[in-house]
């Protein structure tokens, strides 16, 4: 079965980078592509015409959304309340337990998953939260997430988090570390046993990986652990470090060097290990303690950097700056790590924030950040044949629709695309040779009982974190809304 994808633009690959041909073609058969160009004279079977569009590789996601988003709850959060969201003391004394039931907790990742499909990901690492987990990720809902992903045709790499410790808010609002190494191990265990039963599930869709939770969370032997089954298991590893302001501090106080120089010493970074969002290292404008040139250690052990400027400007922080982790030669992929999960967003954002550092357009260009959504997450995951569209790639293929009025003049696609649109502008996603998602329908997917479903499960999420708040403020104070909510007001003429 021989299918031919034609259209305004194609995002062709020539081995070294991107390249633009115009009123161009792919074609692929089976999972995989046998042609980029222009006039391909083979027998077809199947033509799709995608008209005034770009014809795109599929993005990668390494920090994706994989659950319901909590972050709505959090980006507009005074920095006092900031702790309002997090484990109160008393609540761990009370005995923690789980908020969802294990089928609310199964259902999450399908909404996610739909969530990326929509946005043109094809390829995800996802991310979920621990705030209103018992502890962190079960084995049972990392097998509903596999399940999911597989039925909905998404390629994934995918493990059950698993941590030692947790921030927790003491009754005078300081927070500290409350450790149960026990349950770190344990979910290292789960983890592992993940990977063993489920990597290369679905004709490889589904692929393994290890998830320990933020670096402040985990002892040196949990990391120690997860570097030596990575290599025993051939997987990726994805640990959140150098991303905020108590994580750095605490890794400093305690050890006496900044987080990325802490792991190197341990031997954990590598070109197995990605670090989200690796933002704030020595020489960083708000770090006043720390020394040492972390780029150099991240670029010495070819460690990717997974940069998600939409979430990390959200909370006032920001990449200083990609451009000179680009110039530094750092693989840098892109992860969108919260709502909504849209890779022209977080280019735009990502951009801006690297060009307003930078007071220059050069290594921070829309290009830039593209190749970082596609080449750069390629090349972490050491998947010569994602990325990109080449003979010999996967059949990964999105088209963005460029005839929307909000689209504006067409220029370069790349740039029109990016100025003007957004996910929900790709019109036609194919992952592995299937079409799983065709102007904004999920095939067998009823977008609007999830859409109910997943509302349910954000009430029922939001009304855990007052049972956790150390203050036990109440509803609207908690979650003060953005004007005052009335019941009525004066409709008099002035």
């Amino acid at each position: 079965m021989k299918t031919k994808i034609k259209g305004r633009y194609v995002i062709g690959y020539d081995g070294e980078d991107h390249v633009i041909i115009e009123n161009a073609e792919v074609v692929y058969e089976q999972d995989t592509i046998i042609y980029v160009g222009k006039n391909y004279t083979g027998v077809i079977n199947e033509i799709i015409d995608v008209g005034n569009a770009v014809i795109s590789p599929g993005f990668i996601d390494l920090n994706a959304l994989g659950d319901i988003d909590h972050d709505i709850l959090h980006l507009e959060a005074s920095t006092n309340r900031q702790k309002n969201l997090l484990w109160s003391a008393q609540y761990i004394k009370d005995g923690y337990h789980e908020v969802m039931t294990a089928e609310e907790e199964a259902f999450k990742s399908l909404y996610a998953y739909t969530q990326l499909i929509l946005h043109g990901i094809t390829t995800a690492m996802p991310i979920t939260s621990v705030f209103y987990k018992k502890w962190a990720e079960t084995y049972e809902e990392l097998a509903a997430a596999a399940n999911h992903a597989g039925n909905l045709g998404l390629r994934i790499y995918l493990g059950p988090s698993y941590q030692s410790g947790i921030r927790v808010v003491q009754p005078d609002g300081t927070i500290k570390l409350y450790l149960d190494e026990e349950a770190g191990k344990e979910g290292l265990k789960r983890a592992v046993r993940f990977v063993e039963e489920f990597d290369g599930a679905f004709d490889g869709l589904v692929r393994g990986m290890l998830a320990p939770e933020r670096i402040e969370c985990q002892t040196i032997d949990s990391m120690a652990q997860t570097k030596y089954f990575s290599e025993k298991l051939g997987v990726p590893i994805k640990l959140h470090a150098a991303q905020g302001t108590f994580e750095y501090h605490t890794i400093v106080d305690k050890y006496g060097v900044t987080p990325i120089r802490f792991l190197y010493d341990l031997g954990f970074l590598g070109p197995k290990t990605g670090i989200p969002h690796a933002h704030y290292i020595a020489g960083y404008s708000e770090a006043k303690v720390g020394e040492g040139n972390d780029i150099a250690l991240l670029r010495e052990t070819g460690t990717t950097v997974i940069h998600c400027p939409l979430i990390i400007g959200r909370h006032m922080s920001a990449l200083e700056s990609f451009a000179i982790y680009k110039r530094a030669g750092i693989n840098i992929a892109l992860g969108t790590d919260t709502f909504p999960p849209d890779i022209f967003q977080n280019i735009r954002t990502g951009s801006m924030f690297s060009r307003f550092i930078e007071k220059e357009v050069k290594d921070s260009t829309y290009a830039d950040f593209f190749r970082a959504a596609t080449l750069g997450g390629a090349k972490f995951l050491g998947r010569a044949d994602l990325g990109r569209l080449a003979v010999g790639a996967k059949a990964d293929i999105i088209a963005i629709d460029l005839d929307g009025f909000h689209m504006g003049v067409v220029d370069d696609p790349i740039r029109t695309m990016v100025v003007g649109g957004t996910g929900r502008d790709v019109k036609l996603s194919i992952i592995n040779g299937r079409i799983v998602m065709k102007d904004q329908q999920i095939p067998n997917v009823n977008l609007e009982e999830i859409k109910f479903k997943g509302q349910q499960y954000f009430n029922k999420m939001r009304k855990g974190y007052m049972e956790r708040d150390y203050q036990k403020l109440p509803e609207r104070q908690l979650f003060p809304t953005s004007f005052r909510v009335v019941e009525s007001i004066k409709n008099e003429r002035k």
